[in-house]
């Protein structure tokens, strides 16, 4: 007796043994079908090894309920309980198919086709289906015998008894078995047809290549010819009427469903062109108007049903075209336009769970297999398999894939078909989706092997495999470029130049003789660095066609291996760590700026790996300091020190650079960085934290240059603008005021001059010609602007802002911080100006009237001739002047009374403005979107042209970078723009109700 509360030892069992409802299990073992056995620990571990138990078990019993009798219920019993075999195999079945369970419940004696247990059943062909279909004699009888055998092919691969190309094979057998029956079934319903014509089935497609699913279409052609002494007119037409009989009798929906539909448009001409057609026709066709894809459709050609000979005579007659398919113009530009129009026409909603047609899906390892092989198999008839998993071995054993890749490729290519198999089992339905409801991921997952936690092994073990093959179909593809610029034995098969540099120019290359020039330099001869840079380029150069500057890529490429190619480390670099070959594609083909900064101390490179280089993480400002004063310490002279300064400046700025390209852009293992706000806050902080570290060091220099120890005056550097925000660009001055304090002692003349000797020095020094890239110093925010003085005592500040300060510079204050020198006059320097730039009771009306007047006087006289304002990020409408503005304003009216405002960085005074309540949420958000977004395009704008700019770029190939950059694929910057416009539109629209009070 079960005490109430507690669960019953039976609901424990059955949870341990994977029930998912255990409580319905439960009901059905008290059934009166499972009287006799519901306790029997055999039937319970059976049922719990299979990939679903609550769906075999209630398989189990609808059986057992339509079994005839009690003497047919009983049979069923104790051989289900004494015959392993079948009791694996027949749970296994409806634990993995409710649609083959209920084939079973309509036709209860069905299970006795897996009682059988011999070698010859183990792997059936053509043959042995032939018989299993022997007695159908309409669509109804023929659908009743298709689900008999399938029932049989199902229990074998779910118990792990055939592989899965043996389970498709089968599947292909049994195919071609029901297309010669239901031709059979049609010949006999017109016998006059029959006997004027010759009709032979071609099966395309995966039924051709002995590679099909469960459910999927049969792809077919038909070949007729008349018979001797008959009208071929009469006699295509009598085959037309067969094929198109044969076609229904396999396609309609009958009591029993349906098979799978034959599907003809393959032939010529497609759903336009006869369905059937004699070989001259078909010959003539090819030779004249096929396309490019149907000769790669071709490739898995082969006659099933029907006239056989016939069905030799048209492969052997077309095979000749096939293999010279590569030799057409544009054959890369069609396969290519081919795959990326099915990838473009899967619905947004289902690419993520796309298990075929999606990238890292079955189509591509298919399509870059069947790519290799048109390529190849011209002279090298080892390759012309129409199986997948056989060309793939034939390509590796030929040396025209690595062997490696190929063993990743074989795995990936299984796990995915055999997760496509088990999705289609369950209700014999064609589709590739992943589902998504959870309790289908866990019996595919348990269907696969995968016990201890079903559908996360299930979604880490699909994404694996999928990355693996994006990372390699491309790779594949590049290979013959190698091929035809390398140095190879005579007779192996090339490309010849000119179909290399069609290649090329289909993969975007603008100058493909100058590609084909560098592929040649880097990859010839047999040195260690061309083996090795023979196997990175395959892939580097799918990472640089997925550029907007392919070319760029490449050459930059070129320069780097140039610079360190005899250099151990990095060759080791490239082939062992593996971020650091894609990190370095995207660095060099994303624009100028990063490659420029490589390219003046190539060793950078090393940054890009996983290892011991430093990674792309930004460095804190803490540590990029204490290494420029040590750098700083060892120097000579100022000269000397403010060059390893800005050297390791530079250093730096490729870091950020290289990470913001990187986050950008994604990975193969990494997605693209989906929160851009964090990019730009990453830039900011870093390019700023360096600066500031590269004047610490540069002020060290030169007091001790200057004075030695100690300078005759104590001295601070004060970030104002981005730079005191933390939100400088790469482009970016450090806007900075300098103020001074006179030691005791010091004469306050003296002291000035020091000062003013150390500004200058300071400036001269960031600015000299060299290498690295110049940091330019504007003081122009300091008391009375261009005209005052450019350094200031603490005193001389307090009686200027006492006497003199206008609004707009208690506004510029909001982002003053102190940055570099010492750091108590720091402090009192901002001690001094809180209550210039957070006023006790806000701003009175004249002063807000002003700051709206400077505001619009701005966006009329600043803004450059001939820009268009919507497009510009900085001045235009909706740009970063609007947005910072409007929380400047802010600020200002309630600094003093709200603590969170009082900091210098924008999106932290615009978070804190909503927190309390100034401004809607919403408002906020339209705001922060806006800025992050001005703020990238400027980035991107400095990464891709190497100078600073406000509006987008006028040229296509520059302005699609920053698409690029910025997530937008090729042809579809219009979107972008408007995208852009949009953004700032709905920001403006806040500013104008905001700021202007509008």
């Amino acid at each position: 007796m079960t005490v109430p509360g507690r669960r019953s030892s039976t609901f424990t069992r059955l949870l341990r043994h994977g029930f998912t409802d255990p409580s319905a299990a439960e009901r059905l073992l008290d059934s009166v079908e499972l009287m006799h056995v519901r306790d029997d620990p055999v039937l319970l571990d059976a049922l719990g090894a299979t990939a679903d138990p609550d769906l075999a078990l209630l398989g189990l019993v609808r059986l057992l309920e339509a079994q005839p009798g009690p003497t047919a219920r009983r049979e069923l019993l104790d051989t289900l309980i004494a015959a392993k075999p079948l009791r694996d195999r027949l749970l296994g079945v409806l634990g993995a198919s409710a649609a083959l369970a209920d084939h079973l419940a309509r036709h209860p004696r069905d299970w006795e086709a897996l009682v059988t247990y011999e070698p010859r059943d183990l792997h059936p062909g053509v043959e042995e289906f032939e018989r299993g279909l022997a007695e159908a004699t309409d669509p109804v009888s023929l659908r009743v015998a298709y689900r008999r055998c399938l029932l049989s092919i199902a229990a074998r691969d779910v118990c792990g008894t055939t592989d899965l190309a043996e389970t498709a094979a089968e599947l292909a057998d049994l195919a071609t078995a029901t297309l010669r029956a239901a031709l059979a079934i049609a010949r006999a319903a017109a016998p006059e047809d029959a006997a004027l014509c010759r009709l032979a089935v071609i099966a395309m497609g995966k039924c051709g290549g002995h590679e099909l699913n469960y459910v999927s279409d049969v792809d077919v052609i038909f070949v007729g010819e008349a018979v001797d002494g008959a009208d071929e007119g009469k006699a295509l037409r009598s085959a037309t009427k067969l094929a198109s009989h044969m076609m229904r009798i396999c396609s309609e929906t009958t009591v029993e469903g349906s098979i799978w539909p034959v599907d003809a448009n393959l032939r010529p001409e497609g759903r336009n062109g006869p369905l059937v057609r004699t070989l001259s026709s078909h010959l003539a066709y090819y030779q004249r108007w096929a396309k490019t894809w149907e000769f790669q459709a071709l490739l898995k050609a082969r006659p099933v049903a029907g006239d056989i000979e016939l069905g030799e005579e048209y492969v052997t007659a077309l095979e000749p075209l096939v293999w010279k398919a590569a030799e057409r113009e544009n054959f890369v530009a069609d396969v290519q336009k081919m795959r990326r129009r099915v990838v473009e026409n899967i619905p947004a909603a289902e690419i993520d769970r796309e298990l075929k047609l999606g990238p890292g899906g079955l189509r591509d390892v298919e399509f870059a297999v069947q790519l290799l092989q048109l390529v190849h198999g011209r002279a090298d008839a080892a390759l012309r398999s129409g199986t997948t998993l056989d060309a793939l071995q034939a390509l590796a054993a030929g040396g025209y894939v690595g062997r490696a890749d190929a063993v990743q490729l074989d795995e990936a290519y299984r796990f995915l078909r055999s997760m496509e198999h088990r999705i289609q089992l369950y209700r014999l339905r064609r589709t590739h989706l992943v589902p998504e409801d959870e309790a289908d991921q866990r019996r595919i997952g348990r269907s696969l092997g995968l016990r201890v936690d079903p559908v996360a092994e299930l979604n880490r073990e699909w994404r694996r495999h999928a990355a693996v093959v994006r990372r390699l179909h491309e790779k594949l593809f590049y290979r013959p470029l190698l091929d035809a610029v390398a140095q190879l034995a005579p007779g192996e098969a090339r490309l010849s130049p000119e179909a290399a540099r069609e290649r090329l120019v289909a993969l975007g290359y603008g100058d493909p003789a100058a590609a084909l020039r560098h592929l040649e330099a880097l990859a010839s001869g047999v040195t260690r660095k061309a083996a090795i840079q023979r196997t990175l380029l395959p892939v580097l150069l799918g990472w640089f066609a997925d550029s907007a500057d392919p070319d760029a890529g490449l050459l930059n490429f070129r320069k780097v291996s140039d610079a360190l190619g005899k250099t151990p480390w990095y060759l080791r670099l490239l082939r062992d760590e593996g971020a650091a070959a894609e990190n370095l594609a995207r660095v060099l083909s994303a624009g100028r700026l990063a490659p420029d900064l490589l390219m003046r101390a190539p060793e950078a490179v090393a940054l890009l790996g996983d290892g011991d280089g430093g990674g792309l993480e930004p460095r804190e400002r803490a540590h990029l300091e204490q290494e420029i004063l040590a750098a700083v310490g060892r120097a000579e002279n100022a000269q000397q020190a403010v060059t390893a300064a800005r050297g390791v400046r530079r250093r730096e700025l490729f870091r950020t650079a290289a990470a913001d390209i990187v986050g950008s852009y994604g990975t193969e293992t990494q997605p693209a960085e989906a929160d851009q706000g964090a990019l730009v806050d990453l830039v900011g902080g870093a390019v700023s934290d360096l600066t500031a570290a590269a004047l610490a060091g540069t002020l060290r220099a030169v007091v001790r240059d200057g004075w030695g120890d100690t300078l005759p005056t104590r001295f601070a550097v004060i970030g104002m603008g981005r730079f005191g925000g933390h939100e400088l660009g790469y482009g970016s001055d450090a806007d900075v005021i300098f103020v001074h304090e006179p030691r005791e002692g010091v004469p306050e003349q003296e002291a000035s001059e020091a000062a003013n000797r150390v500004v200058s020095e300071m400036r001269r020094l960031l600015q000299i010609p060299s290498a690295d890239p110049p940091l330019l110093i504007d003081a122009d925010l300091r008391p009375e602007g261009k005209s005052g003085p450019l350094v200031r005592t603490l005193k001389s500040y307090e009686a200027y802002y006492r006497r003199w300060s206008l609004v707009w510079e208690s506004q510029a204050l909001l982002r003053a911080e102190p940055v570099a020198g010492d750091e108590e006059l720091g402090r009192s320097f901002i001690e001094l100006i809180d209550p210039l730039r957070y006023p006790a009771e806000g701003l009175g009306d004249d002063a807000i009237r002003e700051i709206r007047r400077l505001k619009a006087r701005m966006e009329s006289e600043r803004l450059p001739r001939g820009a268009d304002p919507k497009l510009h990020t900085k001045l235009g409408p909706g740009g970063l002047s609007d947005v910072e503005w409007t929380v400047q304003l802010l600020q200002l009216q309630h600094g003093w009374s709200e603590p969170g405002l009082r900091t210098t960085r924008t999106r932290q005074a615009l978070a804190a403005a909503a927190a309390a309540e100034l401004i809607s949420a919403e408002d906020a958000s339209i705001l922060d979107e806006a800025w992050v977004l001005a703020t990238r395009v400027r980035n991107a704008v400095m990464l891709v042209r190497g100078r600073a700019g406000d509006t987008f770029p006028s040229g296509g190939r520059e302005l699609a970078a920053v698409g690029r950059y910025l997530g937008y694929g090729d042809g579809h910057v219009g979107d972008m723009l408007d995208a852009y416009r949009r953004t700032a539109r709905r920001a403006r629209a806040v500013v104008e109700a905001l700021f202007y009070g509008a």
